[in-house]
């Protein structure tokens, strides 16, 4: 099967799975999203959801967060790992978001990655989550280790995959396709053990029982 019909295949059947994708981060708003995001990182998105409500309630606001006392966060966020990076981006973030971009998280990727901590995997999930804006596809371990397995890539760097990515899909679907295999990377492909025997993407996947 040639890698773009392997594609649009791939996407039918997981948008059949997944009939409403939607982050598993809990946000109400684009700064709450590109905060959870940061603290997701080498993190699990349940630790993250514990940790954000008492967050946003201390800091509300972006320009309250940029007045922050960095201790204090890094205490907020300390279950998530590397606090101490995390809460000093998130701070700065928020100050720079105040001073440069008039207290609005920017829309653009160029805008977004000047952002400390925030690269274009986060850049991307906020931009098309919050804003509906598709500038590339966010590529997390799940999309690495998919995208290879089923044939999409040869590639193991993120940013090279997301060029070979953003091609084989619509340009709509570009958020979607993160979301699909988010999902399925956890439920049924997963890293150790993955259920090639359960997986309704066998048929058409090259590396079927290989790992």
């Amino acid at each position: 099967m040639i890698k773009k019909k392997r594609a649009n295949e791939i996407f039918r059947r997981l948008a059949r799975r997944y009939p409403d994708p939607e982050p598993a981060l809990d946000w109400s708003h684009a700064w709450e999203l590109l905060v959870a995001t940061v603290l997701a990182a080498q993190c699990t998105d349940e630790r993250v959801n514990k940790v954000t409500p008492a967050l946003f309630k201390r800091w509300p606001t972006i320009a309250d967060m940029a007045t922050a006392d960095i201790h204090e966060v890094e205490e907020m966020v300390r279950s998530t790992g590397f606090f101490r990076n995390k809460a000093k981006n998130i701070v700065a973030s928020a100050s720079l978001i105040i001073n440069e971009f008039g207290g609005r998280v920017p829309e653009t990727m160029a805008e977004l990655i000047r952002l400390p901590g925030v690269a274009r995997k986060t850049a991307n999930i906020v931009l098309s989550n919050a804003f509906h804006i598709h500038e590339g596809i966010a590529v997390d371990t799940h999309v690495k280790r998919l995208s290879f397995r089923l044939g999409l890539t040869k590639h193991t760097d993120p940013v090279r995959i997301e060029k070979d990515l953003m091609p084989l899909f619509e340009r709509k679907n570009w958020g979607d396709i993160n979301h699909f295999l988010v999902y399925y990377g956890r439920e049924v492909c997963n890293a150790q053990r993955p259920r090639c025997t359960e997986c309704e993407l066998a048929d058409i996947c090259p590396k079927k029982g290989v790992e």
